[in-house]
């Protein structure tokens, strides 16, 4: 088995929703040894990709469809948040902050993201959807000082 246990749910792409994945991502990480603080971090990182697929990825249509698919491997927590929606047409240039897709939104996203984990991959096709992929390992890094 090339994993030690894995997790995976599906919701509609509602805002309520963002509370049901930040808690269930949680308890799923709570079999590991994280502190408080790290679990607020993967509780805030989870919040955002979520929050993400929403309203970048499906426009704020409740009725698509977001899937979480997380993993505990070798003491490492993988989490997949996964849509079929907009898709990004440039990474680097969503990477960026500042940069949002919706005027009144701040464009921070994916660099509270970086800063909550390890590692942080993103692939997305326009008009597919988009992976965000996030990579945390209890206690990488200390609260008070990211580099990511």
């Amino acid at each position: 088995m090339e994993f030690d246990n894995f997790l995976r749910i599906e919701f509609f792409s509602r805002p309520e929703n963002v509370g049901l994945a930040r808690v269930t991502l949680a308890a799923f990480a709570a079999q590991l040894d994280y502190t408080i603080t790290e679990i607020d971090d993967l509780k805030g990182a989870v919040s955002e990709a979520v929050s993400n697929a929403i309203i970048h990825g499906y426009g704020n249509d409740p009725d698509h469809v977001v899937k979480i698919v997380a993993y505990l491997r070798e003491g490492e927590l993988e989490i997949v948040v996964e849509d079929r929606g907009y898709g990004i047409p440039n990474i680097d240039e969503a990477l960026r902050p500042g940069v949002s897709t919706v005027p009144e939104r701040l464009g921070l996203g994916f660099s509270f993201i970086k800063s909550f984990v390890d590692r942080l991959e993103i692939i997305s096709d326009p008009g597919k959807g988009t992976r965000v992929i996030m990579f945390k390992r209890p206690g990488s890094q200390s609260s008070d000082a990211r580099t990511n």
